[in-house]
């Protein structure tokens, strides 16, 4: 017996698409789609492949003369990405964006997955090796009939953070902490992650790692002790940074530091728009 296409089998089936009934309420809907949706991601991280599983949010524009969107194409496009293996890198995702509004009859849309990743540390005096996982994130966006699509690509670096005001005041120590460094920046040639990474993680009082011994420990905290920085002063290192990066364009630095002396977080944002 010869398969037959889903479409082919709703028409035998004769079942309406409401989906694609006028509308006459005259109000055109910016984004309608899908959210909360986990479905495997394949990433290209430092030369090598990692899949990992990702959330995504998936929406398209919806005319105003048009009842509904066809929620299940949405769900249909992501496994044709898992089920041909495609590795999502910064030109793919360009291109499967575009196939995704093309498969949703749409002319504006976004894409966009949160996810982990890991990359191997070594650790800085004993030399052990180990995985870090930082937060990754990729939004892709069409906002104009016939527009280039944006990309955007965001990641969270966890850090250490020392105080110089508590350097400066104590006869001994200083209160120092945990950070988290979060970028966002649009990709106007393509970045890899582990780049994003290490332009955070230059710019923190020390890097962290996984796996430490005593040797390792000592040299954290001494490289942090001689490496004071407030919040803004982090904020603003890593946005210089970034300005002087030419494949990237507008973005978003946040630093938020987990104090350690507080009950609460000091927190700083750069962003270029």
């Amino acid at each position: 017996m010869l398969a037959i296409s889903m479409n082919n089998l709703t028409d035998a089936l004769h079942i309406p698409d409401t989906q694609s009934a006028r509308d006459h309420r005259h109000l055109a809907i910016q984004r309608v789609g899908v959210k909360d949706l986990r479905y495997p991601l394949t990433l290209r991280v430092a030369g090598a492949t990692q899949t990992c599983a990702a959330t995504w949010a998936l929406d398209v524009a919806l005319p105003a003369d048009q009842k509904g969107t066809h929620m299940s194409r949405f769900v249909a496009w992501l496994d044709e990405l898992h089920a041909t293996g495609v590795v999502l890198d910064a030109d793919t995702l360009r291109e499967r964006h575009g196939q995704m509004l093309t498969r949703m009859a749409a002319t504006a849309g976004r894409a966009e997955a949160a996810f982990a990743f890991f990359l191997r540390k070594r650790a800085p005096v004993s030399g052990l090796t180990s995985l870090l996982d930082y937060r990754g994130r990729w939004i892709a966006e069409t906002t104009a009939p016939g527009g280039a699509a944006t990309l955007w690509a965001e990641v969270g670096v966890p850090v250490k953070s020392l105080c110089p005001c508590s350097k400066e005041i104590s006869d001994y120590g200083a209160h120092n902490q945990r950070a988290m460094i979060t970028l966002r920046v649009e990709l106007l040639q393509a970045v890899d992650w582990h780049e994003l990474v290490r332009l955070a993680e230059e710019e923190a009082s020390s890097e962290i790692w996984p796996m430490l011994k005593r040797p390792d420990e000592k040299w954290v905290t001494e490289r942090a002790y001689e490496n004071p920085k407030f919040v803004e002063d982090l904020v603003r290192d890593v946005a210089l940074r970034i300005e002087r990066e030419p494949r990237i364009g507008r973005y978003v630095v946040e630093v938020e530091n987990i104090e350690s002396i507080h009950n609460h977080s000091a927190y700083a944002r750069i962003e270029r728009t």
